[in-house]
């Protein structure tokens, strides 16, 4: 027998915990990324930190966490109890020690199984802990996971608490830097949910009095909402809703323990349940529940002991008891909203009647487009079955149970040879293309009925399978892939149109983005580097030094396979989508998508660059 094939006690390996994180990063913090995205690992980890610091704070230690990013350094400091002096080293860095095992201590806390703090040591190369209680201090320093300085305790006149400091692996996250917007939605999120919690990011403080209702105010401008926001309150659950006035889809933020919970789970699919049931009674009609749904704008928070997540990240509820003596998830949300929402609408007969009007619109143009709908749905199904126009990927965001849907990606491309060049270098387990033909329309002012009747833009929606709801998202990354020409931009904002238009809430929780490709290409026969700016290529030059070879691209189509594998792998860099809320979609789309206003034509003119490109002789 070959030695190959030999099973024996030496192919057993042991991993120790640091290990194990490290060479499964993934088990533990989801994707890895490169801080262009929401949910990449590096935002994980500073939420691990934070969560500990969160807990304290629920437990009455402490009001204030102060957090600073600088470059790649982040510091958290909370004036929580602090860590145990005795457990410092422990508590970072043994698996399964920690302080929430025991539920009288932590009985609705997020961080439950002890792993949170050691993943962000294991995966830091530099980690620092510092603890201070009962006038003393004590403090300990790791790289990769390896204690480094064990600091002997001393007296301290420190005000108590613990400060964690790190720097993410740069060998395992690869050029990744912090966006503050992402780290701002993080700590909104936390002072939402915790009101009476201050946090201060790099000197700015944030801060809520109104839980849930300021987060619908700070997500949403004012003037879409059709009436003011119902904003009802119990024990452990809080709600805010409203319906808008201009967007089509539903769109919803849901947490549970203070853990904002992206996929949703069985706390949301009570409230969507509860909420039809409810305004059924309340008008004693069957409205359709596609029709009370449409264009709602909500946040659901519930408290839950021992919660039950789908995954390490906990993105998605799974647990379907509250705990203790306490009915179902189910049960507790359909009797707190048949209650309170019952009971505000008897009492608010203007917003009742405003909601009501809504719901009939609702009926009206759905049985408007019910013909279109059917006739589109049967053509997207003869399409599917030919349909060159999605090369889809194995692995998708629904599911749950892989660990890798949270790098599920649709590149929208134009043309057969971009898209055949991002094809043939993808990640087929990962990564789908959507190929366009030609120029999308501009769909700015048009209504639903356009999406089924213009085929791209109804096999698209198919593609993202978003047409009844956003949990059914089957990417969690959709990148407009475009040349860096005019056309390849026109087509951007056609496309940030059509979703803008259509479907706001994917950009509002962060899954649009532009890839960004290289200009130039620069190399000698030892070394190539791709180049995303004049400045990246002036420095190529100099780096490279004699005379290299510069290419410049026009086009994705120009680039070989080869040489593509490089922009949409471990490398790829992504430009998110974002909405500022100071302005409505309908004024922003009327600003650069309706008729040519004077408005935009100064604002092109004052805002005109002309790039030349110099050759040197």
């Amino acid at each position: 027998m070959s030695d190959s094939l030999q099973y024996t006690e030496d192919n057993i390996k042991s991993l120790d915990w640091r290990e194990h994180i490290r060479m499964r990063p993934g088990m533990y913090i989801g994707k890895l990324g490169d801080g262009s995205s929401a949910d990449d690992g590096i935002y994980i980890l500073l939420k691990e930190v934070l969560d500990n610091c969160i807990d304290e704070f629920v437990m009455g230690a402490g009001k204030t966490i102060e957090i600073s990013i600088q470059g790649n350094k982040v510091a958290v400091r909370d004036y929580g109890r602090g860590i145990p002096l005795g457990k410092v080293v422990d508590v970072v860095s043994k698996m399964n020690t920690g302080g929430k095992y025991d539920s009288r201590a932590f009985k609705k806390s997020v961080g439950l199984n002890g792993v949170g703090t050691k993943a962000v040591n294991a995966l830091s190369s530099y980690f620092r802990v510092e603890s201070n209680r009962d006038n003393f201090s004590k403090a300990a320093e790791f790289e990769q996971g390896i204690l480094t300085i064990e600091e002997p305790q001393e007296e301290s006149s420190r005000r108590r608490g613990t400060k964690v400091s790190f720097i993410p692996d740069d060998t395992i996250f690869k050029n990744y830097k912090y966006r503050n917007e992402y780290v701002e939605r993080m700590l909104k999120n936390y002072v939402y949910l915790n009101p009476g919690l201050t946090i201060v990011f790099n000197g700015e403080k944030f801060y809520s009095e109104n839980g849930l209702k300021d987060l619908l105010m700070d997500t949403t401008n004012e003037e879409d909402f059709l009436y003011p926001i119902i904003h009802l309150k119990g024990e452990d659950i809080e709600v805010a809703l409203t319906h808008s006035r201009t967007q089509y889809s539903e769109e919803y933020y849901s947490f549970v323990n203070g853990q904002n919970t992206t996929q949703g789970g069985t706390h949301l699919t009570a409230f969507r349940e509860a909420l039809v049931k409810t305004i059924r009674d309340f008008y004693g009609k069957q409205y359709d529940a596609s029709d009370i749904r449409k264009s709602v704008i909500a946040a659901i928070s519930i408290k839950v002991m021992e919660p039950v997540f789908e995954s390490q990240t906990k993105t998605k509820l799974g647990s379907t008891d509250m705990g203790g003596d306490l009915p179902t998830v189910r049960t507790y949300i359909n009797d707190f909203i048949g209650t309170h929402l019952d009971n505000f609408l008897h009492k608010n007969q203007e917003t009742a009647e405003l909601l009501q009007r809504k719901i009939m619109q609702a009926e009206r143009e759905r049985k408007e487009l019910s013909g279109i709908r059917k006739l589109a749905k049967e053509r997207a199904k003869k399409a599917s079955l030919h349909n060159k126009k999605l090369r889809d990927c194995r692995i998708h965001l629904t599911d749950s149970k892989n660990g890798r849907s949270l790098e599920s990606t649709l590149f929208i491309t134009e043309g057969d040879s971009a898209s055949g060049s991002i094809t043939k270098s993808r990640d087929v387990n990962t990564q789908a293309v959507f190929s366009l033909r030609g120029k999308p329309l501009n769909t700015y002012g048009m209504t639903k009925k356009i999406v089924y009747e213009n085929e791209e833009f109804n096999l698209l929606q198919a593609a993202l399978n978003i047409e009844e709801s956003m949990e059914d998202l089957r990417y969690n990354n959709i990148v407009i892939a475009t040349d860096a020409d005019v056309d390849g931009m026109h087509i951007r904002l056609l496309l940030i149109t059509f979703f803008l238009q259509f479907f706001p809430e994917l950009i509002k929780e962060g899954h649009l983005y532009i890839l960004q490709t290289p200009l130039f290409r620069v190399r000698n026969k030892k070394e190539t580097i791709y180049c995303y700016s004049e400045e990246e290529r002036n420095m190529a030059i100099e780096k490279l030094k004699g005379k290299p070879e510069i290419t410049r691209f026009k086009g994705l189509g120009e680039i070989s396979p080869d040489e593509f594998r490089h922009f949409i792998g471990e490398d790829i860099r992504l430009d998110p989508v974002m909405l500022d809320k100071a302005t409505t979609i309908d004024q922003l789309l009327e600003f650069y998508m309706g008729k040519n206003t004077p408005d935009r034509q100064e604002f092109i003119i004052s805002n005109l660059k002309v790039e030349l490109d110099v050759v040197e002789k």
